[in-house]
């Protein structure tokens, strides 16, 4: 048969450990048999970061930005055992943090459903997809700890040199801690427009929750960036589609979220998209079940599997033992790529091959053949636990 053709090639980040290895075989045995790929290559594996200096991963965001779509295999961020255990120049940031401020993109995580494993909030019957902003709060916080009989101020120093301060407390009678966190007008405002135009794409009702009756400053101001957006760039859209946008505290939208069927996407600030697409993911079932995508408001996509590299199973493959690693959120990894590919270069025949490799994936699981974490979860009667390659293998055949 003739392969299917493309036409602007995607970048393709490599990864590491067990991620590294299924990348291979889904490449082998379920995209290059029926696809000419194209891609431009990018090594993120642990070791040739440390070669390049992390030179490579700002390499591969600028080239994400250059042809528009990338998909990425899960890559580890070294902590102080990783960097003994592979003899590291320095404990190298979070690649996913790199491209994310390159891109100034925004996190959506979707779980993927399939029949037999059932979420653990019964009323969900549709995917819920978080948006997580990817920039600034603690996650790029400075905090101190605080002496006794200690007085901290949050002090502002503008452009002229004039001081505007601000009580912080007063530690007079026990030791203590503070810490100062921040977020910029333009990532709010690219937040928002990523959140609007995602929520455009996928034909969903969006919401938006921060804590402004308690921070009346801070989330305050996510609040009115993200209304003022909305009234005068989206608001008809939003009404020709059929959609809604809302804005609720975020007490109020875990309480929504709960009694809810799904189908929606949930915007958070950093920290709670964090804390909440965990939630989801494990609520569904597995974060091995779980795609993730950045986007950029300039309309850049970056696909990935939310979970991370697979370390222990990792160590078994080499030590020549058998695993049963999940490959779904990679798989869907490569099919989100490949569809928005096909759709920006209006390519038909490779968004219908990226439809047909998620539905074999589905199908495959749905006939009661699956890896061993699934089959814990999973609540058909005449189930198979597979290894990590015959799963792959399976899903080929229905292909």
């Amino acid at each position: 048969m003739s392969k299917i053709r493309m036409t602007t090639p995607l970048v393709e980040m490599d990864g590491d450990e067990m991620t590294r290895v299924i990348w291979k075989w889904i490449k082998e045995l379920l995209i290059e048999p029926y696809v000419d790929l194209k891609t431009e290559y990018y090594d993120l594996g642990l070791e040739y970061r440390n070669e390049t200096n992390d030179q490579v991963t700002i390499d591969s965001a600028n080239a994400t930005k250059k042809y528009g779509v990338a998909v990425k295999c899960a890559t580890i961020t070294p902590n102080a055992a990783r960097v003994k255990e592979y003899n590291l120049k320095e404990m190298w940031k979070s690649p996913n943090g790199t491209i994310r401020a390159i891109l100034d993109g925004t996190v959506f995580r979707t779980p993927i459903i399939v029949k037999g494993i059932t979420p653990y909030i019964p009323t969900w019957t549709k995917p819920i997809t978080i948006a997580r902003h990817a920039y600034g709060d603690i996650y790029k916080n400075t905090e101190m700890a605080v002496a006794p009989n200690s007085k901290c101020e949050l002090v502002c120093t503008d452009a002229n040199g004039n001081e505007t301060r601000s009580l912080i407390h007063n530690f007079s009678e026990s030791a203590g801690i503070i810490q100062g966190v921040h977020n910029v007008d333009s990532s709010i405002a690219s937040f928002a427009r990523s959140s609007f135009n995602y929520a455009l794409d996928m034909k969903q009702d969006l919401w938006f929750a921060t804590k402004d009756t308690i921070s009346k400053v801070y989330d305050h101001h996510f609040k009115d960036i993200w209304a003022e957006i909305y009234e005068t760039e989206y608001k008809t859209k939003f009404e020709e589609a059929g959609i809604e946008y809302f804005y609720t505290l975020i007490d109020d939208a875990v309480a929504r979220v709960i009694r809810s069927e799904g189908g929606y996407i949930w915007a958070c600030k950093n920290y709670d998209g964090d804390v909440m697409s965990d939630m989801v993911a494990t609520a569904y079932g597995s974060l091995a079940m779980m795609t993730s995508v950045l986007v950029s408001p300039d309309g850049n996509y970056e696909y990935e599997a939310a979970h991370g590299t697979v370390q222990r199973h990792y160590y078994k493959h080499l030590a020549g033992e058998e695993t049963s690693t999940n490959s779904v959120a990679t798989i869907f990894a490569w099919t989100g790529a490949l569809r928005k590919r096909g759709e920006l270069d209006g390519l038909t025949d490779l968004v219908d091959f990226a439809n047909h490799l998620e539905e074999a994936t589905i199908k495959t699981i749905e006939d009661g053949i699956m890896t061993g974490d699934l089959c814990l979860l999973s609540k058909l009667e005449n189930k198979k636990k597979v290894n990590t390659k015959d799963f792959l293998k399976a899903i080929a055949e229905r292909l």
